[in-house]
């Protein structure tokens, strides 16, 4: 069929495009504008387009049919003009046709395009000269209904109303009100069917009369709900006035009903006289009340939040020793006086089932399993766990929980950690406790106090809950990277555990029997990539400065992504990670070496420093200016104490320079510049004494500095040399750097228990008392020389992290 339309009329019979319309009737001699998104009517108003516009409307009978037939479609429709078409999208048109003639569909042919109609034009018969009294009378009552119709319906436009009320032509009167009234389709059809111009104005009447009546309906509906809604106010003033009237109502039953559900699980309970009074006061306010009241959803709220903690519900404890010991060791290696501390803390509730307040601080660098120590607690009493984290906590109120009088008011974090563990007795973990803010909402580390306090925190008060609730039963343990920011009330609390840095063997165990076994498992990689030890040293080498094992689960979880990635690919099935491998898949060595002294050199000292990750290296440069005027240059972000004991330094090298061969009036003609490395890092302490002295009097006399010895301790004036802290983790820097001697104060001595054992075999301590000890073993005295003066130091095997971007200062103690 083509597209253009021919018009061919032949026996008043007319073949037109037609739209087959859904829920809608169109009426001669009125506009209408309309959406099209079938396929098929787009193509026929693209075919009207390309003749005289003019296309067939019709109405379907069922909204839901696609594919509408002759059946489907009603017999009269309206040959229409279009007036203007919108393409909104490929698949939506907008169209505002003008109807012109009612017409009879004769036949309907169903083409590839678009549906093509044969119509017959068929008018409405007039009226006849005695029907014209009839038809008057019918168009007045027409007005009149609706007139009445108006006053159901005021959203009608006024220029709909004008021209209703000032029609004078019976035929337009029949065809403009159908066509703007709120009408089923169904009904504007009939209208549309009806040929006598009197039977369509008798057939409209009775519709709008049937229309008028449903409105008055939907009015007295309207008029009722809002009788009664007014009738639900007075009845809530009522019931707040006379407590009798909500009896007499009936509504009061079902908060009666739940406030004596609420009674028997309180009384339940069993406890204090106080508390069960208060409680059930509460009750007593929500009987009283509406059922559907804000203030009894708060008493609700309330009354579950109580019931909801675990009274008197508790776990039963297991302190055998073997099955804690077997929990720890396979959780953690190494830690070994971390898990003696833990295995005396449960011997001791052992002997003593009434010991209260053991609240465990376990202080230590990031990632060295302070929050999994707490996990295998747990796990070895038998006891459920709930942890909270209190890394930026400001709000006093999120420990001790909000007054019910504000709006959300809920629980403090306590309590609420007591709430999901189930349990009075929990191991509750309050992580990052040095990292506690406080603010104008008030301090929360105070707010603490109560908790942590076993004379106090048996009858802990929650702001919400305002009754007691015991904790002494609970096992609290805290962590923290940094002791020295927690406050002294707060601390003295707490009994505190040190977890250590990790020795390079310790990381290779640790990768070895835990990161690399969970990681496999999670990548899918089980039995498909194995990695050698060679590997693991590598990456814990090369790819890892750290005190923990954070980073080096990172960096194997990197290795095994990569090689999940080639397996992935087809590339191989399985493979086996080397040391060369490593390289090859993570690229250069992130790990640089230390700057540190490694040779005997004159002006050097290697000094230890300790920081809140774990101890450092710490070498002090000192040159000499020759040509000057006694002038001293202090760089390398040092603090005030440094500098202070850069200046005890100096009045030593004054005072006992002639024993090292250093003139009076050398100090007088030269400048001096001591230096920090590393100079972004801001350093303090005064433990760096020794190491400065040793440094300026080396290069004031010429004599070099053994680079296998490092050092540290205060000085005094006169040269004593006074105990330093930090030993532990400055003792784990030089084994790293492979330092054989370390030189420490003779206080000092003690400390040396605390030192890991490895640590120990590999490095020689020597307690010294004053400067000129230190200065015997340090320098390279005329006669003393030996071989060791020439070799170089190894290079460094790891180094916990110093990111100097961040500023964080290496503390000397």
């Amino acid at each position: 069929m083509s597209e253009k339309v021919k018009v061919k009329i032949a026996r008043n019979v007319i073949h037109l495009p037609a739209i087959a319309l859904r829920g809608l009737v169109v009426f001669p001699n009125n506009v209408v504008h309309f959406e099209v998104g079938r396929p098929k009517s787009i193509a026929a108003i693209e075919a009207a387009m390309h003749s005289n516009s003019s296309v067939f409307l019709v109405a379907q009978r069922e909204m839901d049919v696609e594919e509408p037939g002759l059946r489907d479609l009603y017999a009269y429709g309206v040959i229409a003009e279009i007036k203007q078409v919108l393409r909104v999208s490929d698949e939506l048109v907008k169209v505002l046709v003008e109807g012109k003639t009612r017409a009879r569909l004769v036949e309907l042919v169903d083409g590839e395009k678009y549906l093509q109609a044969t119509v017959r034009p068929v008018p409405v018969r007039g009226i006849g000269a005695d029907k014209r009294t009839q038809t008057e009378a019918l168009v007045r009552s027409l007005k009149e209904c609706f007139e009445n119709y108006l006053s159901y319906s005021p959203q009608i436009s006024k220029d709909v109303v004008y021209n209703i009320v000032t029609a004078t032509s019976p035929l337009y009167l029949s065809e403009y009100m159908p066509a703007n009234l709120l009408l089923k389709y169904e009904d504007k059809q009939a209208i549309l069917n009806e040929s006598t111009l009197l039977g369509r104005l008798e057939k409209l009447l009775t519709l709008l009369r049937q229309e008028c009546q449903v409105l008055e309906i939907e009015r007295d509906l309207d008029d009722k709900v809002n009788a009664q809604m007014d009738k639900g106010q007075r009845e809530y003033y009522l019931r707040e006035q006379m407590h009798i009237i909500s009896e007499e109502l009936g509504d009061a039953e079902d908060t009666r009903a739940e406030a004596e559900e609420y009674r028997k699980k309180i009384e339940a309970l069993k406890l204090d006289s106080e508390s069960t009074e208060k409680l059930l006061k509460e009750c007593d306010r929500l009987s009283r009340m509406q059922g559907n009241s804000a203030e009894s959803g708060v008493i609700r709220s309330y009354l579950d939040a109580c019931l909801a903690l675990p009274w008197h519900i508790t776990t039963e404890d297991n302190l055998d020793q073997n099955h804690a010991r077997k929990v720890l060791d396979r959780e953690h290696y190494g830690l070994q006086k971390v898990k003696e501390r833990i295995l005396e803390l449960l011997a001791v509730r052992k002997l003593n089932t009434d010991v209260k307040g053991q609240i465990v601080c376990l202080v230590g660098p990031p990632g060295v399993g302070k929050t999994s120590i707490a996990h295998s607690v747990a796990e070895c009493m038998g006891r459920k766990f709930a942890r909270m984290s209190l890394g930026g906590v400001h709000d006093e109120a999120e420990i001790r929980g909000h007054r019910r009088t504000y709006i959300g008011a809920m629980p403090g974090r306590i309590i609420s950690a007591i709430t999901t563990a189930k349990s009075s007795n929990p191991v509750i973990l309050l992580d990052e406790i040095d990292k506690l803010a406080g603010d104008y909402k008030g301090d929360p580390s105070s707010a603490l106090l109560e908790v942590l306090d076993p004379e106090q925190n048996c009858t802990f008060k929650d702001n919400y809950l305002d009754i007691p609730f015991d904790l002494s039963e609970v096992l609290f343990i805290t962590t923290a990277n940094d002791a020295s920011t927690i406050p002294g009330p707060l601390y003295d609390r707490m009994d505190v555990i040190e977890l250590p840095s990790y020795t390079r063997t310790e990381k290779f165990n640790i990768a070895k029997r835990h990161l690399l076994p969970k990681q496999l498992k999670n990548n899918g990689l089980e039995g498909r990539v194995t990695l050698t030890s060679s590997a693991l040293y590598e990456i814990i080498d090369g790819y890892t400065r750290e005190a923990g094992v954070r980073t080096l689960e990172r960096t194997i979880t990197s290795v095994l992504r990569k090689c999940a990635q080639r397996i992935a690919a087809g590339e191989k099935e399985k493979i086996s990670v080397s040391a060369s491998t490593v390289k090859a898949l993570l690229g250069p060595e992130k790990v640089k070496p230390t700057f540190i002294s490694r040779k005997d050199s004159v002006g050097i000292a290697n000094g230890l420093a300790w920081t809140s990750v774990g101890g450092e290296m710490l070498p002090v440069e000192v040159a000499v200016i020759p040509g000057g005027s006694g002038k001293i240059e202090i760089t390398g972000s040092l603090g005030d104490v440094m500098k202070e004991s850069a200046k005890l330094a100096i009045s030593y090298a004054r005072v006992h320079g002639e024993e090292y061969g250093i003139t009076a009036d050398r100090l007088k003609n030269v400048d001096i510049h001591i230096h920090a490395p590393e100079g972004a890092v801001p350093k303090d302490g005064p433990s760096a004494g020794v190491t400065l002295t040793t440094a300026l009097i080396s290069a004031l006399s010429g004599i070099p500095v053994r680079h296998d010895l490092a050092m540290t301790g205060e000085i005094t004036l006169h040269g004593n040399v006074l105990p330093i802290g930090g030993l532990k983790e400055k003792s784990m820097a030089a084994f790293r750097e492979g330092i054989s001697t370390v030189l420490i104060p003779k206080e000092n001595e003690s400390d040396l228990f605390e030192v890991d054992a490895e640590v120990k075999q590999k490095i020689h301590f020597i307690p010294v008392e004053h400067l000129s000890q230190v200065l015997k073993q340090a320098l390279l005295l005329p006669g003393h020389s030996s071989s060791r003066g020439t070799h170089t130091v190894p290079q460094a095997t790891n180094l916990i992290a110093n990111d100097k971007s961040t500023k964080e200062p290496a503390t000397v103690m």
